[in-house]
């Protein structure tokens, strides 16, 4: 809630791992009167109040007790939906309808805002906000059930059994862009800024020019000291919560399909050897067989780069590697 602080449902603060993804250095604080309601921030609570549902829920179907905790998790997660389609005294969007992507929203000390139109993982992010809810739960909880009926009467976030930020018109058009190659689906994975930025894209904000560039390998940006790497590598955990948001959602091929490129950056290519060049580990039969874990892969060429021994997040190939097929 410190993140939170008109208290509207929408987040502005930190950059949730994603370092330089956006124009502004968001680890810095905003100049005075300025505010950035973020996408992605927001999506990420979304996701979280989901989670904290789906535990509540499963607390309930053995202890009734919890149910107050399942609606108060409903609650909040109806407050963010309702909060990215329309907020501040202009009733703006964190959605742009001619662009079917979210953006990024930069308020200003006047009251007005801007969208900050660069298509990048924060527009994708909304996708992860998905769940579908057990059957018992509207037949076993009464005042969950009425809670759910009344917060979903007037909103399309809860169909066919399932709770989800975006309704299907929007997610069609944001899976377009996100199984585009021009854009974010790579031989590797999804891209963490669309490809369509090779050319740099610059925009006017408040006075300022500034630019965003598709770099998919080791970023040239000196945000956080020069280790900032989000305009275009792929990287692993965003990459397989989608797979599981996709999968959720129904779209089990085209999870099948990121699930396959990501695993491929394990597996040994035509000359024995898996994409890029080995690096901070030496080579012979202990090593040569076995790969490392790299904290995150070229957009382009799937090479891994920075840390090798990231088994935090990128060993979760494994997991896809021993699932069953379409199961993310």
């Amino acid at each position: 809630n410190r993140k939170d602080a008109d208290g509207n449902h929408l987040f502005e603060g930190g950059f949730l791992g994603m370092d330089n993804i956006g124009l502004f250095d968001r680890s810095a604080p905003m100049p005075p009167g300025y505010r950035l309601e973020q996408s992605d921030a927001s999506s990420w609570m979304a996701f979280y109040a989901l989670g904290m549902l789906r535990i509540a829920l499963e607390l309930a179907s053995t202890d009734p007790s919890w149910e107050d905790m399942a609606s108060y998790f409903l609650g909040q997660f109806f407050g963010i939906a309702d909060a990215m389609e329309n907020f501040g005294y202009t009733g703006n969007s964190l959605w742009n309808e001619d662009d079917g992507f979210f953006y990024d929203v930069l308020l200003r000390p006047d009251g007005t805002e801007e969208q900050l139109r660069v298509r990048s993982m924060v527009g994708l992010m909304p996708l992860l906000a998905v769940t579908a809810l057990p059957e018992w739960a509207t037949t076993s909880l009464p005042a969950f059930a009425a809670k759910l009926a009344r917060l979903s009467k007037q909103t399309d976030h809860f169909r066919a059994g399932t709770l989800a930020l975006l309704e299907e018109d929007r997610r069609q058009r944001v899976l377009k862009r996100l199984l585009d190659p021009a854009e974010f689906l790579s031989d590797h994975g999804i891209r963490a800024l669309s490809a369509a930025y090779r050319e740099p894209f610059s925009v006017d904000v408040d006075g300022r020019s500034m630019t965003m560039a598709y770099l998919p390998g080791v970023s040239d940006s000196g945000l956080f000291g020069g280790n900032s790497n989000w305009r275009g590598p792929v990287w692993f955990p965003v990459n397989a919560l989608l797979v599981g948001a996709l999968t959720e959602l129904g779209y089990r091929a085209e999870a099948e399909e990121i699930k396959v490129r990501l695993t491929d950056l394990y597996r040994p290519g035509e000359r024995g050897r898996r994409p890029g060049t080995p690096r901070d580990f030496p080579s012979g039969p202990l090593w040569d067989p076995h790969p490392v874990f790299s904290e995150y892969f070229h957009g382009d060429t799937g090479e891994g780069l920075g840390a090798t021994h990231q088994t935090g997040w990128s060993a979760f190939v494994a997991h896809f590697i021993c699932s069953p097929s379409g199961h993310g």
